[in-house]
């Protein structure tokens, strides 16, 4: 224990060295290149499936951008000068429209500060899309006529997106629901620098844990509470397009979701109000659920749900919730209640059940479920609805299909196996926009479909089938062809047999085909050349955005751990690789704990991907000469409530295989391989220098590495601290830095809203290391999140990168004889 106790020591004395404030550097030209080539549009398939709208997506937003004035409030970080959050800038700088049928692409003009665009969405009839522009007085609203193909702004009202649900669509496609800044609001409060008293916190001896990832940016002062529900009032508001008219609902508030029944008469409002947490973020805020008509005035109130400080880990609040409209009834609410008072320890035989209640009418019970519910898929023109529901114990999900509408009808098993299954996942369901603006299964006939990734031994071949809802067994319609990766995007015309798909391959960028299906349904075990029967023809032509990655091989490569797992990583090989030739290596990986051995093994992804790469992409090592194991295999197998124990025998059992693989193939310097990762991977490369010396060095990016600061918890770990205090101790990096002999780069957002890998967890880490006597960088990047997006950030990332391992990893000596 001595080590565990001099380490305890460093954490709390803090060994660190004052920081050396520097200038953003620069990776190498050839990665800038590739780092600044244009994106191709984003597109948006109107739910008539008669036009596209392509949006340009911005590249990198500028440090000066993140730079600007940041509130954490409740869960938020709220830009006072837009009321916006900033918690991942991104937006679209341009418009254009495109007629399916003749191809023709109008560009949309829009005026030279309309350069932010977000919250895009079509209306129902596919004649309208909506969207708002940050500006800088904040959110406008714009609404696009995609028949004239002009778009105008709506004057005089500002959107408040804080919160998100500030703009819908109402059944009659004509008029907009919308959160606004009240009008009247003022100025906000200035809270005082001088503080009223202590801050102080008083538990009541109750033994209830709450989960680690529901703590973050919370309120710490009554100055707080007051700006956030300044920032997060909204006023609800019609705005009817046709007659140019804003009509006000209800009085100012923090609405949280608000949605118009199917047959527009009544609002579905979810509101906030005090007292509030200054321990858990606003999710958790006490909050009416109430049915509302058009004019604001109250029909029915469904729940009141008090403040919610103590929801067990990975349990729920008790009464009401998850309130939404039955989409396939006029205005009938549904809602899920706990049977188990919320807590998944307790035993029970239903954990939850589900209500509904016509607006007007009486609450009864639709069904009970078992396990945890999880979500629900209503079908088109029809009283069945599939239900999932979730087995938190076994990582395992059951759907039922319920007929509402038929007592008589018992609930039907549709599909039952692991939530890691992948060579046996049925596919999601594919959804259609009714005339109302309501999401359904698509349904033709006794038919629905499905549309998956199709995972198997040869890698991934996307699919689309039919199942029959009275027998419930599938027929394939389509499934991508083993020289391409095509998915399912979007049917044009199920009678007609006309749908879109979206293509690419290793040379051939991704682009959209209108396709027609062949004459009779595939069967799931025909050849992949027989989903070329149906014809397609090209819809869009983007190019390609930079040549030079062309030039990359790549492929699927499997192998097996010493226990005969099967395991796989995706090589890439630089342009211009020689075969025979052993090159420095990077081992990319992020670990996921699997329940079953069987599931840990399977394939998943495609060779047969476009490579694109973007932001701080791993894969740009490839432009230095390096060769890359990509998302390498690295399964924790174990029943869940203790598969952390084995983390680290695990972790170098599967770091093992991969770097023996890539040396048997004759790609990979045994001596010259580096590992690295993001986030849980960051833990991942921390202990495998410390437990391992199969690596030269490692780069561990905004990870945790000492687990006795997130004592309930953490990523598949339920247990707390005390239930399981060795292996906290054992996968915690910071408390074995004596062990990590190997250079590591660690570098870190300064302000990491993710609650687990708070920016300490770096800081600590280098203290640890460095008084350990290792070697260690910390790089901390100024106003960057969990994930880095500033242009400077990211180029900057990718010089520490490179530089790192060029200097530990690539200029280590060769193996002898290579």
């Amino acid at each position: 224990m001595n080590n565990l106790y001099c380490f305890f020591f460093i954490l709390f004395l803090g060994l660190s060295q004052a920081f050396c404030q520097q200038a953003y550097q620069k990776p190498p030209q050839a990665v800038l290149d590739v780092l600044n080539a244009p994106l191709s549009p984003t597109v948006f398939i109107d739910p008539t499936a008669q036009k596209m709208l392509m949006a340009q997506p911005s590249l990198y937003p500028s440090i000066a951008d993140l730079a600007e004035p940041m509130l954490p409030l409740a869960g938020v970080r709220v830009n006072p000068r837009t009321n916006m959050e900033r918690s991942y800038i991104f937006y679209w700088e341009s418009l254009s429209l495109k007629d399916i049928a003749t191809g023709k692409e109008t560009p949309i003009r829009l005026p030279p500060e309309v350069k932010r665009i977000e919250g895009i969405k079509w209306n129902a009839a596919g004649n309208m899309v909506a969207f708002i522009n940050e500006s800088e007085g904040g959110a406008d609203l714009w609404v696009l006529d995609a028949v004239a193909c002009q778009a105008k702004k709506i004057a005089g009202v500002k959107i408040n997106p804080l919160l998100d649900n500030y703009l819908k669509w109402m059944p009659d496609q004509k008029s907009l629901l919308v959160k606004l800044i009240p009008p009247e609001r003022g100025a906000p409060p200035k809270p005082s620098d001088v503080p009223p008293g202590p801050k102080i916190m008083e538990s009541s001896g109750s033994a209830t844990a709450s989960s680690t990832y529901e703590v973050r940016d919370v309120l710490k002062t009554p100055g707080d509470a007051d700006l956030f529900e300044y920032y997060a009032t909204s006023q609800l508001a019609l705005i009817s397009l046709h007659f140019g008219r804003v009509e006000f609902i209800g009085k100012p508030a923090i609405y949280d979701e608000v949605e118009p029944s199917p047959d527009g008469k009544y609002l579905l409002v979810n509101w906030i109000h005090r007292p509030y947490s200054y321990q858990r973020s606003y999710e958790r805020f006490p909050r009416e659920v109430e049915v509302w008509d058009n004019k604001g005035n109250l029909v029915d109130h469904l729940a009141s749900q008090p403040l919610a400080e103590q929801v067990p880990i990975d349990g729920e609040i008790t009464g009401p919730r998850e309130h939404a409209w039955r989409p396939t009834a006029d205005a009938t609410v549904i809602w899920a209640e706990a049977l188990d008072g919320g807590d998944p320890e307790n035993k029970v035989t239903h954990r939850d059940r589900l209500m509904q209640k016509p607006v007007g009418g009486q609450a009864s019970e639709l069904c009970r479920i078992e396990h945890r519910y999880y979500k629900m898929r209503w079908i088109q023109q029809s009283g069945k609805v599939l239900v999932w529901e979730y087995d938190r114990d076994r990582k395992w999900f059951k759907v039922y299909m319920h007929d509402v509408d038929n007592d008589a009808q018992a609930p039907r098993l549709v599909w039952d196996m692991s939530i890691h299954e992948r060579y046996q996942k049925p596919g999601d369901p594919v959804m259609m926009i009714m005339p109302n603006g309501v999401n359904v299964v698509r349904r033709q006939g006794d038919w629905l479909f499905l549309s998956g990734h199709g995972s198997s031994p040869e890698g991934d071949r996307p699919f689309l089938d039919r199942m029959d809802l009275n027998t419930l067994k599938t027929e394939r319609l389509f499934r991508s062809d083993k020289g391409c990766y095509e998915t399912y995007f979007a049917w044009m015309d199920p009678e007609k047999e006309t749908f879109i798909t979206r293509r690419e391959s290793p040379a051939e960028p991704p682009n959209y085909f209108r396709r027609l299906l062949s004459d009779k349904p595939l069967t799931k075990t025909d050849p992949g050349e027989a989903s070329w029967k149906s014809s397609s023809k090209a819809i869009t032509k983007f190019p390609d955005p930079a040549p030079v990655l062309r030039k990359i091989k790549k492929q699927i490569v499997t192998y097996q751990r010493d226990d005969g797992l099967q395991l796989s990583f995706t090589l890439y090989l630089p342009p211009g690789y020689k075969k025979g030739t052993r090159l420095p290596t990077l081992l990319w990986a992020y670990p996921s704990d699997l329940a079953q051995k069987e599931a840990a093994g399977q394939l998943e992804g495609s060779s047969q991907r476009f490579t694109t790469i973007r932001g701080t992409s791993e894969l740009f090592f490839l432009l230095n000469g390096y060769a890359v194991l990509d998302d390498a295999s690295m399964p924790v197998v174990g029943p869940p409530g203790t598969a952390y124990d084995q983390f680290i025998e695990q972790i170098s059992a599967n770091a093992r295989a991969a770097v023996d693989k890539a040396v048997e193939m004759g790609v990979s310097d045994p001596n010259r391989v580096g590992v690295a990762g993001h986030s849980h991977g960051a833990l991942m490369t921390a202990n495998l220098l410390a437990y391992t010396d199969l690596f030269r060095a490692g780069i561990a990016r905004s990870g945790a590495y000492n687990h006795t600061l997130r004592p309930f918890g953490y990523q598949n770990e339920k247990r707390t601290l005390w239930q399981a205090r060795d292996t906290y101790i054992k996968n915690s990096p910071v408390l074995q830095a004596d062990k990590i002999n190997e250079p590591l780069l660690i570098i870190h957002g300064e302000i990491d809203a993710n609650p687990g890998t708070v920016p300490l967890q770096s800081e600590k880490l280098y203290d640890a290391v460095r008084g350990a006597g290792g070697t260690a960088r910390l790089v901390m990047l100024p106003y960057e999140n969990h994930g880095y997006i500033a242009r400077e950030s990211v180029e900057h990332v990718l010089y520490e990168m490179l530089n790192w391992f060029d200097r530990y990893v690539k200029d280590a000596p060769a193996v002898s004889g290579n």
